[in-house]
């Protein structure tokens, strides 16, 4: 066997094979996460809070070590940078978002 076929061994060994079921591929929406951390791991909490409704409901809770949140922090920074790259600058709300919410519409009635 050659170098070139002890690469693609070694690159064959090394994939994940990833499964996205239906349902988890649909997604969920959050507009609003929390994050706590300890010492061995970082809970990142994703809320949807909706207008008129007291209520909010975490959707999804994530719980990773504390190198997996460095890594996520990076792969965000460097998936922000490619947007702007494309899409222009994000503006950055100052303070914490201000709930509820009417998401920038009026306010209907019926």
């Amino acid at each position: 066997m050659d170098n070139k076929d002890d690469k693609k061994d070694q690159k064959a060994a090394n994939q994940i094979n990833i499964e996205l079921s239906e349902e988890t591929a649909e997604g969920v929406y959050a507009n609003l996460a929390m994050i706590a951390h300890s010492s061995s791991e970082f809970v990142i909490d994703f809320i949807r809070m909706m207008p008129g409704v007291p209520k909010a409901k975490v959707k999804s809770r994530i719980v990773i070590t504390p190198e997996h949140a460095k890594r996520l922090l990076l792969a965000l920074e460097d998936n922000i940078k490619k947007f702007e790259s494309t899409f222009g600058e994000i503006k950055a709300v100052e303070g914490a978002p201000k709930f509820p919410m009417n998401f920038g519409g009026t306010v209907g009635e019926a």
